[in-house]
């Protein structure tokens, strides 16, 4: 885990265990930069999903060695994080937004994570670079009221 400047990279392995730590480390990188914590729970919940996908289908049910690395930063007005893995190439961009209007019956499985991770942030992007999946996600982040 390094930190420098308001940013801080640590690597997570594939393992839903790790899960935990990844809430941990963004938690205290939020309290060392005063972000409300109405915004490190969003924060959370859409890194949680993507960690936790990336770690349940990205790599085909291999365990073991495979990393994901996390880089957080913050410059005052925006949280963003860049998540990176060497899992099979998919952009989450891609995939149709469920119809959250349709009885439960009706929907097909799978999406809706995917679709809160676009609803709750400002921004995010997909690009594949040298193998690896880039995912970047961005939250405003209000002064403390």
């Amino acid at each position: 885990m390094t930190t420098s400047d308001g940013r801080l990279s640590f690597e997570l392995k594939n393992d839903l265990a790790e899960i935990e730590q990844l809430a941990a480390t963004l938690e205290r990188f939020c309290e060392a930069h005063r972000i409300r914590q109405d915004i490190v729970n969003i924060v959370n919940l859409a890194l949680e999903e993507i960690v936790t996908n990336i770690i349940s289908y990205g790599y085909g049910g291999e365990g073991g060695g495979h990393r994901i690395r996390i880089d957080l930063a913050h410059d005052g007005q925006r949280l963003t994080a860049l998540v990176e893995d060497s899992a099979k190439a998919f952009d989450p961009l891609q995939k149709a937004s469920p119809d959250t209007n349709a009885p439960l019956e009706e929907r097909g499985v799978g999406g809706l994570g995917i679709h809160l991770v676009k609803t709750l942030m400002d921004e995010v992007r997909y690009s594949r670079k040298d193998g690896r999946n880039v995912l970047f996600i961005a939250k405003n982040t209000p002064s403390q009221a």
